[in-house]
């Protein structure tokens, strides 16, 4: 039987020990190198870079060939949580059971400091070598995936829209459209990129980027959910805050219960995707109940 505690745990422990290695050590006197540190190894799911490694190994790659693209991931979402935490954004003061970038530092150095691991990202992408031309032309298509995902047309368009829409009735269709950008962008990248270096066929990708568009969305659901139900102090960060902001959510939109049940029927459509897939992708079976069943 499939562990996915266990499995989660070995990869976070690899993504980790990738991510402690492509910056100086913490000790080092450089301001914005701490920063860096500070929010990019404070923990955290690492959903992003599992899905990443796990769609490499479901149709037959070995996770080794995207862990470097698996941490790239990591950085534009440790990047984009800096962001959204600032005065001019959430004005968040707690993450991942810690300060802010912004109150741990300054707001200068938490803009550098987001700046510094989005360019980052890009550069340990760029710095790779692979094997061969074919190989070479999926790392291209990979930097132009990401490279979408995390832009205009993707992560940033979506918390423009969050943003204008603070204090406005979005409709159901207006809300998931700005979900599947602001959460769902970079979640169905991670899945793209890792089926990509693990050598998957058209058909094989075209299931996968089903599978992620569901879970993506399913994420936002759950996340709506937690800000109204969970304990903050087991998600390590505070609840409540989406009705404060006179946020559109699926609770908000759809109630709660309703909430649960479309959250349910994105992961049982998920899993349909998978059907045609073998042991290999149990992970990502696994990863799709626990996107809903989590508790931060």
């Amino acid at each position: 039987m499939f562990e996915l505690k266990a499995y989660i745990k070995q990869q976070n422990q690899l993504i980790d020990a990738s991510l402690d290695t492509m910056l100086p050590h913490a000790q080092s006197p450089d301001t914005l190198v701490r920063a860096m540190r500070y929010s990019l190894l404070a923990g955290g799911k690492r959903i992003r870079p599992v899905l990443c490694l796990a769609a490499c190994e479901a149709v037959g790659g070995a996770p080794e060939k995207a862990m470097t693209v698996a941490c790239a991931l990591e950085m534009i979402h440790t990047y984009s949580l800096i962001h959204d935490d600032l005065p001019a954004m959430d004005d968040d003061r707690l993450r991942r059971g810690k300060a802010t970038c912004h109150i741990a530092f300054d707001e200068a150095t938490a803009i550098l400091a987001g700046d510094a691991l989005l360019t980052l990202s890009f550069e340990i992408i760029a710095t790779a070598k692979p094997p061969d031309e074919t190989a070479a032309a999926r790392w291209l298509q990979v930097i132009r995936l990401i490279a979408k995902a995390a832009g205009y047309r993707g992560m940033i368009q979506g918390q423009m829209l969050d943003i204008a829409s603070e204090g406005v009735d979005l409709a159901a269709g207006e809300l998931e459209t700005m979900h599947r950008l602001k959460t769902g962008a970079l979640i169905e990248t991670a899945v793209a990129c890792g089926a990509l270096l693990g050598g998957a066929n058209q058909h094989q990708r075209e299931l996968l980027d089903n599978y992620a568009r569901k879970i993506g969305l399913a994420f936002q659901v759950a996340d709506d959910l937690l800000n109204v139900e969970g304990n903050p102090e087991r998600m390590g960060k505070s609840t409540g805050t989406d009705s404060l902001r006179k946020k559109s959510t699926y609770p908000s939109v759809l109630g709660i219960q309703a909430s649960r049940e479309f959250a349910e029927r994105l992961v049982q459509e998920s899993l349909q995707a998978l059907e045609n897939f073998d042991k290999l992708a149990n992970p990502l079976r696994s990863i799709a109940r626990y996107i809903i069943e989590r508790k931060h």
